[in-house]
C-alpha cells in the first residue's frame, strides 16, 4: 500500500524532508502497544518503539506518537525492529483527559479528518453524552458526524433521532444499520478523497461492526448482540484500518469516561445556539438566571430551547474551569519541585568546591 493512499500528501512530504536528508523513512501509526507501535509504510507493517530520548524530550503525552500519527523512524542495526525518531506536526488531534483523578490528557486519535461520534438507537442514546463527544469533537479541529446505529433493531428511528436533533445544531446525522447495510451509504460520503475518519464512542454501540461493513471485510473481532439488545464490547485498543480505495478508519475503545481536555473553542461550537440566544441578551455578562433582558431564558420559556441543554452547558463550563485551576495547580508544584532540585544540586556542588562531604 502506497503511502499516498495512507493520507501522505505534498504538506507531510514537505515537513519530511528534513528527516528525509538524515535517512529516515515515513510510516503512520497503525497500533499502539505498551511497548510497541505497528507503523504502515511504503514497505509494509513494521514493528518500532519509541526511544527513551524521545520519551525525554516530550514534555506531555501529547508529545508522543499516538495512532494516525506520521513520524520518521530508522531501522535497527541488523534490521531488526524500527525506532521512531521523530513525530511529524498533527494536522487535528481528538484529545481527551484520562479517566481518574489525575490530569493528563490523552490522544484518541490523530490527523483525523472527520470523527463519527457513534451512539446506538438501541438503549444507549444520550443526548448530554453526545454534547461531550461533540464538544472534543469540533475541539480536534477535524468535522464531527453523529452516527446512530443499529437501526434495524429500533422501533421507531425517527422520533430517536428527533430526540437528539436538538443538540447536533447542524452536524451530520445519519441512522445506519451495520447489519442490514441500511443508511451505510451516506457515511461512504464521508470518506472520498482519502480522508482519515475515526469512530468514537461507548462500548457496544457497534463501532467495529461498522468498520467492518465499511471495509467490505471482516477486518476487526465482533462480538454477538446480547439479547436485550446492548452491544458486547470487544475493541481493547485504537487501530487504524486502510481502506481499499484510499484513506483510513481509526477504531477506538469504548469510552467509559469522557473529560473535557483545553475544549472552550470545541463547546462554543457544540453549543453555538446557546452563544447565538446569548447574543441578544441585554447585558453582556448575562448569566442567565435572574437578570431583566435574557434572551436566553425567554427561549426557554417558549420552548425554543431546552433548559435541560443550557444547564448541561453550565456543567461542561465548570468542567472545563476545574481543570483549568487544577492544571495551574499542577504547573506551580512541578515548577516548586524543579527550583526544589536545582537548588539541591547547587548545595552540592558548593558543598564538593569547600571540599565537603
Amino acid at each position: 500500500m502506497s503511502l499516498a493512499h495512507l493520507g501522505f500528501g505534498p504538506a507531510l512530504a514537505a515537513a519530511f524532508e528534513p528527516h528525509a536528508e538524515t535517512g529516515l523513512a515515513p510510516g503512520r501509526v497503525a497500533v499502539e502497544h505498551r511497548g510497541a507501535l505497528v507503523l504502515l509504510t511504503g514497505e509494509g507493517e513494521v514493528r518500532a518503539s519509541v526511544p527513551g530520548r524521545l520519551r525525554h524530550r516530550a514534555v506531555s503525552p501529547l508529545d508522543l506518537p499516538a495512532v494516525g500519527d506520521w513520524v520518521a523512524y530508522s531501522r535497527g542495526a541488523q534490521d531488526d525492529r524500527a525506532v521512531v525518531e521523530a513525530v511529524l506536526p498533527r494536522r487535528t488531534a481528538f484529545v481527551r483527559k484520562t479517566a481518574g483523578f489525575e490530569s493528563v490528557e490523552q490522544v484518541v486519535a490523530a490527523n483525523v479528518d472527520v470523527v463519527f461520534c457513534v451512539t446506538s438507537l438501541v438503549d444507549d442514546l444520550n443526548a448530554r453524552r453526545l454534547e461531550r463527544y461533540l464538544t472534543l469533537a469540533w475541539e480536534s479541529g477535524a468535522e464531527p458526524v453523529v452516527v446512530l446505529t443499529k437501526a434495524d433493531l429500533c422501533p421507531d428511528v425517527d422520533a430517536a433521532t428527533a430526540a437528539v436533533s436538538g443538540v447536533t445544531f447542524g452536524v451530520p446525522m445519519h441512522a445506519v444499520s451495520a447489519v442490514t447495510g441500511e443508511g451505510v451509504a451516506g457515511l461512504e460520503a464521508h470518506l472520498t478523497g482519502g480522508r482519515t475518519v475515526a469512530l468514537v464512542g461507548t462500548s457496544g454501540v457497534g463501532k467495529s461492526t461498522l468498520v467492518n461493513r465499511l471495509c467490505g471485510a471482516e477486518r476487526l473481532a465482533t462480538a454477538a448482540v446480547r439479547p436485550d439488545g446492548r452491544g458486547r464490547h470487544t475493541t481493547t485498543h485504537r487501530e487504524l484500518v486502510p481502506l481499499e480505495a484510499g484513506g483510513c478508519l481509526i477504531d477506538t475503545p469504548g469510552m467509559r469516561e469522557l473529560v473535557l481536555w483545553d475544549a472552550e473553542d470545541g463547546l462554543d461550537r457544540a453549543f453555538e445556539d446557546v452563544d447565538e440566544l446569548a447574543v441578544e441578551c441585554r447585558f453582556n455578562d448575562c448569566e442567565h438566571r435572574t437578570e431583566p433582558g435574557c434572551a436566553v431564558r425567554e427561549a426557554i420559556a417558549t420552548g425554543a430551547l431546552d433548559a435541560a441543554r443550557l444547564e448541561s452547558y453550565r456543567h461542561l463550563q465548570r468542567e472545563l474551569r476545574y481543570l483549568e485551576i487544577r492544571q495551574d495547580a499542577r504547573a506551580r508544584s512541578e515548577e516548586r519541585k524543579r527550583w526544589a532540585a536545582t537548588g539541591k544540586i547547587g548545595r552540592e556542588q558548593a558543598r564538593q568546591k569547600r571540599g565537603m562531604p
